[in-house]
Formats: C-alpha cells, structure tokens, sequence
C-alpha cells in the first residue's frame, strides 16, 4: 500500500550520497520507510559539488528508487548542506545612541539587517548565528526594553564559496527535483545528537566523514564556531594503500586491525598483518600509519577550537560519524587532547524505529541525514504511482496545513535553514516592489509637500498680498457705494 504522508531527505555526503523516507508520529517518534544509497565518490569530493551532471543523475537515480519502494511519487525533499567550503566567521555591527535610548525589536532587526548585507569576497551567508548583544559595557542574549547609549550585535556568519551553493541549487534544478528545505547539515546533526546539557555546557561536536571532518562548538545553547577540516577517515585508508595494495584492500585492513591508540608496550613486534596471501606488514609499522594520520586530524580539530571557549566545554567531546567507529578512538582524543569527557554519539537523540538495517546498525553514519529528516515539517508525498504509467499525471506539491510555504526573508528563517536560490530571488524581487513603492509614497509625499509649500509662499508674497488689500479695498468701496 502506497504511503500518503512522508518526509524525503538528501544528504550529498564525500563517498556516498543518501536518501531516506519516514513518516513523524504523533507521538514525535519517527518511523524510517526506506533508505536508499549510491557512490558519489566520482562528483562530491570533500563534501562539494564538482560534477553537476553526474551529481543530478544520482539525485534522479535516488529519487526514482525511492518512488518505487514507497509506491508515491515524491515532490520535494530536504537537503543538507555541508562540505569543505562552509566556514564561520565573527562580525560585529554596533550603533551609538541617544543617551538611555530604549531598545526595540525595530533596532535589533536594523543590526541583523546590516550584517546579513555584509561582502565576503566570493562567498555566501548561508546562515546567522547570534551571539550576545552588547548594550554599553554589559552583554545580553535579549536586549529589549533596555537603555543605552550604544548597541553592538555579535554575531558568526557561516558563509561558503557562491560558485557552490548555486552548483547546489543548479543539480537539483537539472534533476527537475524541488526543494522543501536547504539545511546547515552540522546544525541537523548536532540538534539530532547532541543534549540540551551539552549545548549549555559548552561542547564540540566532532563529525569524523569520509573526506572532511566537521567541528561545530557550542556554549550556552549558542553555536559559537563551525569549521570543516579537509581530511577523514579515508585518508588513513589512502595512507594504508601506500603499502602498494588497492584502496578497497586498504579498508577492509583498515575496518579489520585499525586502532585508534595503542600503548606501546601492548605492541607486538613479532606480530604482522596479511595484505594478501604472499605479503604482511609487521603491525607496528600498520600502527605507525594509523595513528599518525589519526593524530593529524586530532590536531586540526584542537587547532580549531577558539581560544575563548578552551576551559568552557565542560559538555566535553562528541564524536560521531563513520570515523567514531574506530577502535579506541576515544583514548585518542583524550589523549591528545585536555579533554577528559569524550563520548561517541553512535545515534540520534529522537525515537526512531525501522525494520531496515543500515537504520537499527546504530554506528553514526545516518545521524546526519536522520537529523535532516527530523527537521522536516513538510509532506513531500504525491500522487501515488500510476500501474498503467500514465506519464501526464501531475504531481501535488507538498503543503502545511493546506498551504504553500512563501518564500521567507532572511530575518524570518530558523537557525540552520537556508534559502533556496529560488527563495532568494523571490525574495529580493519583492524587496524590490517594496522599495519601488516606498519611493512611489515617497514622491507624492514630497509633491504634496512642494505644492504645500509653493501654496503657503504664494499666499505669503508681496504682491500677493497686495492684490488682496487691492480687493479687499475695491469691495469696501463697492459696499460704500450701496
């Protein structure tokens, strides 16, 4: 039986692009209908797109294959967005003001308007995250109602490079596939796996991928730094391949004697490791090779952790991703790191029930795409999938609550949405037939107010005035004469 209501989400990932389907419950679990993956190792690399035609035939190969295990025609899906080129970056907008001036939404608003307009060469703003607001010397998450003579927002743009995001949107144009929602994927996931004490607390959530590595870093529910390391779990694998052995060698030894840490007097000298069966390699020399690159990505990540927040992630460590599935790779984030408090987060946070493998494996390699199917809010079910093939059907696009979605102004988005191209040029079409109008209102106002004065001046001129002591006087005499 075709299923009438579900949610359809993409993430575009470095070595395999995936699409699943699930239906919310009531009770806010979720329940996964079908998962399908495809290798993008030849187009996406470190998480970008660098293929679009390629790119747009698995999205269609995806979508197909999920059309028909659900036996409904989808209408729109939910993508995440994430990959090397995302960066974050801290800007700060201030304005003076009158003495003990009250703040107001209207002024908050003017500040997160000035810095949505800022230019990065080349880049994006994908997204704002705001920080505190500085109100004279005293800082505040909500600065409403309160005096001051000067206002600072604080705020971390997460910008990445333009010919990327519009390679994005051009895919999924191509493929003929809409989008519900384009999503900050490290934002999904970390609202997927990470706990409010967490994010409270202070914690950086560390994504160990394919080809990158994402660190996202939270304090006091804020996300205060987000960067992606171009390196992952398959660099080691490369690094292993340098043994002269294929890379699809090199990972099945990698999943079978990698470690993350070993103690070096638990290492065995006379032990060796079969690449195949006429050659070996000792394994302190397999070990070498592991933990080398392992601890260069343990590095990059310490590396971006802002100074600030050093002593402040009292929520510890997060690790997830295919990366955290390393034996003892806790101990080796402690290890080189200050950090005593690591946890692997093997699944997200919400109730997820499925008869489907990939799903109840449980080893954080779709949390990330579970985190962008928890985010949907939208139908993307359609018509349900003619026998005959009746290729004239028309597809219903998806709605809430029996409505469209209009697109959204940048000031109206949550935290981690990001506007379609689409959204954007409606979007800036319709802030360009309001400001049309506001100079329409505005020349009127000013023609009346020219009239107004060019009636007021002529009423007050000499010869004016003379004219009406003239005709007031002729009257006069007129009367006189009666």
């Amino acid at each position: 039986m075709a299923a009438k209501e579900f949610i359809v989400a993409i993430e575009l990932g470095s070595s395999k692009m995936t699409g699943i389907a699930g239906k919310k419950n009531l009770d806010g679990s979720i329940q996964v209908l079908a998962v399908v993956k495809e290798d993008s190792s030849s187009f996406i690399r470190k998480g970008v797109v660098y293929n679009i035609e390629k790119t747009a035939q698995c999205l269609t190969n995806i979508v197909k294959k999920l059309t028909t295990q659900l036996k409904t025609e989808i209408t729109q899906v939910y993508v995440g967005i994430g990959g090397q080129s995302i960066r974050s970056v801290r800007n700060v907008i201030s304005k003076d003001l009158p003495a003990d001036t009250l703040v107001t939404k209207e002024m908050i608003i003017e500040l997160m308007d000035a810095n949505r307009s800022m230019q990065y060469p080349d880049q994006e703003i994908l997204d704002v995250a705001e920080q505190e607001y500085k109100v004279d010397s005293q800082f505040q998450t909500d600065p409403v109602g309160i005096q001051c003579s000067r206002l600072e927002g604080n705020f971390l743009n997460i910008l990445q490079r333009k010919a990327f995001y519009k390679s994005l949107n051009n895919c999924f144009e191509m493929a003929e596939i809409g989008i519900a929602e384009l999503y900050l994927a490290p934002l999904a996931l970390a609202d997927s796996v990470l706990t409010e004490s967490e994010k409270r607390s202070g914690c950086a959530l560390v994504d160990i991928g394919a080809d990158t590595t994402t660190v996202s870093v939270y304090y006091k529910n804020i996300l205060r730094h987000l960067a992606v390391i171009p390196l992952g779990s398959n660099n080691i694998t490369k690094d292993i391949a340098s043994l002269q052995m294929e890379e699809q060698e090199a990972e099945k030894m990698k999943l079978k004697y990698a470690c993350a840490y070993t103690d070096n007097n638990d290492i065995d000298n006379n032990l060796k490791y079969s690449i195949d069966p006429e050659r070996q390699v000792e394994s302190r020399r397999f070990i070498e090779i592991v933990e080398g690159r392992l601890e260069e990505i343990i590095e990059n990540v310490w590396y971006q952790i802002p100074n600030d927040y050093y002593d402040k992630l009292l929520g510890g460590l997060i690790l997830t991703g295919g990366g955290s599935n390393m034996k003892d790779v806790e101990k080796a984030f402690r290890n080189h790191t200050h950090i005593d408090k690591v946890r692997i987060a093997k699944f997200v946070t919400q109730t997820v029930t499925s008869k489907l493998a990939t799903i109840n494996a449980k080893d954080g390699t779709m949390n990330t795409v579970l985190g962008l199917l928890a985010k949907g809010d939208m139908n993307c079910a359609g018509n349900d999938i003619d026998p005959n093939g009746d290729l004239f059907s028309v597809k219903q696009a998806g709605t809430i609550n029996g409505e469209q979605r209009k697109a959204r102004q940048a000031t109206e988005t949550e935290a981690g949405v990001i506007r379609t191209e689409r959204e954007k040029q409606q979007a800036e079409e319709e802030a360009r037939r309001k400001k049309e109008e506001e100079d329409r209102q505005a020349r009127q106002e000013a023609e009346a107010k020219a009239r107004e004065e060019a009636r007021i001046k002529k009423e007050n001129s000499f010869w004016n005035k003379a004219f009406k002591g003239i005709k007031k006087f002729g009257s006069k005499m007129m009367e006189e004469e009666e």
